[in-house]
């Protein structure tokens, strides 16, 4: 009895698992996109990370050297960028690449991030492991924290270098959301797009050139990581820039190195064939004219740098300006007055400060008492008060005349 509902139990077991994994990963992934040959290939907006385009997202898979996006963001968290550390002894295979280190030589976390990056080294791979952690294992553990705490549920580490191994895979969404966390970077961002990079560590200062064809093919490119294993195939995690959009593609297991380039372009052509280019706030067009008290004539509101974005069809983007309803001189032109953002479906895109387009002078007094309604009617009030005061002691005078006429009269008849 118990040997014939083992398999169906472990039948029933297997649908759930695609019931509830398979088809809720790809739910979450619009229809659509470019037919590519690639194993398992992804496209994100790298502003929202929010997917375009996929297939088998969730598929685990080998990464190759794209596993050194994990090992420079480590790096980058825990060494100083211009500490020096000292090269380890690797003995790679004759396949693998190299940065080229000497054992024992002082290199800085820069240049080895460099080296890292652009030329794929693994020998800078596990220097900066050791540099952060000690030994490979503990390096290791602190990549797979890390990766949990990234939300990556599809990757498993057990090397800083990206060579082959029973636990070392991820995905295509989980290499494209680590790749979009390396980006968010500044400095790594700069190394990720560097097409030529100088070692400024090494005596003398060496120069390198990129690894990365796709890079080296696309001007428009931005990065962002290639590897490549027996096992693996071609893979690439791929950034890329226009009509003010930034994508993000992952693709992994294709065949050539020129198959890989390929369908990662037509990927990223699907993606950037789905967004307009939109220039919300502009310099030399006012984001708001505001009320100058005491004159007629507005303040207009300017920015120095304009806001461009990207939006698809159906996304709303509004300008929501932090300024006061009204303003008093002296103001001088280019006094900061406030801020302007740009919203795109009521979320934050981009917030640039808001200067005065001209002077405004101080107010005189003559120009307080103008622009000022109540004062001008207390004015008039009084000037009223005055005149009636003034008829009433005029009237009392002529009554005193009168008077005193109507007695120098009585007394000459007496």
């Amino acid at each position: 009895m118990t040997r014939r509902a083992s398999p169906v139990a472990a039948l029933l077991a297997l649908v759930l698992w695609a019931l509830s994994i398979g088809p809720a990963a790809a739910e979450q992934v619009p229809a659509g996109g470019p037919k590519l040959d690639a194993k398992s290939w992804i496209l994100i907006d790298a502003r929202t990370g929010e997917p375009l385009a996929g297939h088998a997202v969730n598929r685990h898979l080998p990464m190759a050297s794209t596993t050194k996006l994990m090992t420079a963001y480590l790096a980058f968290e825990n060494l100083r960028f211009n500490q020096k550390v000292k090269a380890v002894d690797y003995h790679g295979d004759p396949s693998e690449s190299l940065m080229g280190l000497e054992p024992g030589q002082v290199v800085s976390v820069r240049d080895l991030l460099y080296g890292l990056m652009m030329l794929s080294g693994n020998d800078a791979a596990v220097t900066l492991a050791k540099a952060v952690s000690g030994t490979p294992a503990k390096f290791v553990r602190l990549m797979n924290q890390t990766a949990a705490s990234m939300g990556l549920d599809d990757t498993s580490y057990d090397n800083p270098v990206g060579l082959d191994g029973k636990t070392h895979y991820t995905s295509a969404r989980d290499l494209a959301v680590l790749g979009r966390n390396v980006m968010k970077i500044p400095r790594l961002r700069k190394i990720a797009g560097s097409r030529e990079a100088e070692l400024t560590s090494y005596r003398p200062p060496v120069t390198i050139e990129t690894a990365d064809s796709f890079l080296l093919e696309n001007e428009w490119a931005k990065g962002i990581k290639t590897g490549h294993t027996i096992k693996a195939g071609y893979v690439l995690a791929s950034d890329g820039r226009r009509k003010a959009t930034e994508l993000i593609g992952a693709v992994i297991g294709a065949p050539t190195e020129r198959a890989r380039n390929d369908e990662s372009v037509s990927l990223l052509d699907y993606g950037f064939s789905l967004y307009r280019k939109k220039v919300p706030i502009r310099v030399g067009r006012p984001v708001d004219q505001l009320d100058v008290r005491y004159e007629d004539q507005d303040l207009p509101a300017v920015v120095k740098r304009r806001v461009r974005l990207g939006v698809r069809d159906g996304q709303r983007v509004t300008t929501r300006t932090d300024l006061p309803a009204e303003v008093e001189g002296p103001i001088d032109a280019g006094e900061k007055l406030g801020t302007a953002t740009v919203l795109v479906d009521g979320d934050p895109y981009a917030t640039v400060p808001v200067f005065a387009g001209r002077s405004v002078d101080k107010p005189t007094i003559i120009d307080r008492v103008l622009g000022s309604p109540l004062l001008i009617v207390g004015l008039l009030v009084l000037v009223l008060f005055a005149i009636l005061a003034l008829g009433y002691l005029a009237r009392r005078r002529r009554e005193a005349r009168a008077r005193k006429r109507l007695r120098r009269v009585l007394r000459a008849r007496r």
